[in-house]
């Protein structure tokens, strides 16, 4: 990446580890199907059950594990082959998930973006760990325990958290390789029991079709295994930036809740987010409005509805990784002020 640009965006996703750029291309050389029964096809095999045991011990998951091509599959299959039908999702849910849940009630948050459980559901329930546009991290134990009275069903979409804090104790849970370090194009369902899925036929134990990748399972494994520590260097630049933002005239979406340090959402009063995405990037500064997998839109974010935040049209993310350092926090702050004088002139 060039010393000119400034990348602030790694909620949509993250540089890929050294580490793992090394065990993808160790796979690579296990050029064989893992599920040939042939020498090479074992040794492929056993290279793959090697991986799904280092992710499960990585994220502490004592259940099962479905390799798939990242959380939106992931979701997918969680969602459509549970055996329980599903019975809400939160009102601030990924656009993966409400793409398939239409029609299905939505639970509302409150303005710091927190979920209101209300009676528990007997089906299948649908809440992120960590919202990908606010970072705002769910009670989710508390939700699993409410769940597990009524006998229901959670599922924790834990892209945004996996890699950086403990998982939740749900019954079924999506992930994604290239939130953490990972390639592009592998994710897994971590499943509680086989018995709340209904198989489909094909690999992964007959719940995914398709050949699996090897070398994204390999290099998933590693990014999981890398160095974690630098999560409280986040957290110390993360307030570094919010206080400059406040300093300038700018507010912190969701201030009030638990946080992840690695995601913010930020409003500049006055100032659209389409012209400061714009005005970000021709200083080489890369940072969002909302998800990645609808920032391309003019649709205003379903999350920052849901929560009443005002000037909701003036938000942009900005999502912390490895690589940031506070020279870059600095240049950001820098250019947001630049960017809010504009504001002040015009």
């Amino acid at each position: 990446m060039s010393p000119d640009l400034l990348y602030l965006d790694h909620a949509a996703t993250a540089p890929l580890l050294p580490e793992a750029r090394s065990a993808w291309l160790e796979g690579a050389a296990l050029w064989a199907n893992p599920s040939s029964p042939h020498r090479q096809g074992r040794a492929a095999r056993a290279a793959l059950e090697n991986a799904r045991e280092r992710v499960k011990g990585a994220l502490d998951w004592q259940g099962e594990l479905i390799f798939t091509s990242g959380a939106s599959e992931a979701l997918a299959i969680a969602l459509t082959r549970c055996v329980r039908p599903v019975s809400a999702i939160s009102a601030v849910e990924h656009d993966a998930v409400l793409r398939l849940c239409e029609g299905v009630p939505r639970l509302r948050v409150d303005n710091g973006g927190l979920v209101e459980v209300g009676e528990a559901e007997a089906g299948l329930v649908a809440i992120q760990h960590v919202n990908n546009e606010t970072g705002v991290i769910q009670d989710l134990e508390s939700i699993a325990s409410t769940m597990r009275a009524a006998g229901g069903l959670l599922l924790a979409d834990c892209a945004q958290s996996a890699g950086k804090l403990p998982l939740p104790a749900a019954d079924m849970i999506a992930v994604s390789a290239h939130k953490f370090g990972g390639p592009i194009g592998i994710g897994a369902l971590l499943v509680r029991d086989w018995a709340i899925l209904r198989p489909s036929g094909g690999q992964e134990r007959g719940y995914r079709a398709g050949t699996e990748n090897l070398p994204g399972a390999l290099a998933m494994a590693a990014a999981l295994e890398a160095d974690r520590t630098w999560l409280e260097r986040a957290a110390r630049l993360r307030a570094r930036l919010e206080n400059g933002i406040r300093a300038a005239g700018g507010a912190v979406v969701g201030n009030a809740a638990r946080r992840i340090p690695t995601v913010g959402a930020y409003r500049m009063p006055g100032v659209s987010s389409a012209v400061q995405l714009i005005r970000f990037d021709a200083q080489g500064i890369a940072v969002s409005a909302g998800s990645a997998c609808s920032s391309g839109s003019l649709k205003p974010s379903h999350v920052l509805t849901a929560m009443g935040v005002d000037g909701a049209a003036e938000v942009v993310r900005v999502s912390i990784g490895r690589e940031t350092g506070s020279h870059d926090v600095d240049r950001f702050l820098a250019a947001w002020q630049e960017v809010a004088r504009g504001r002040a002139a015009a």
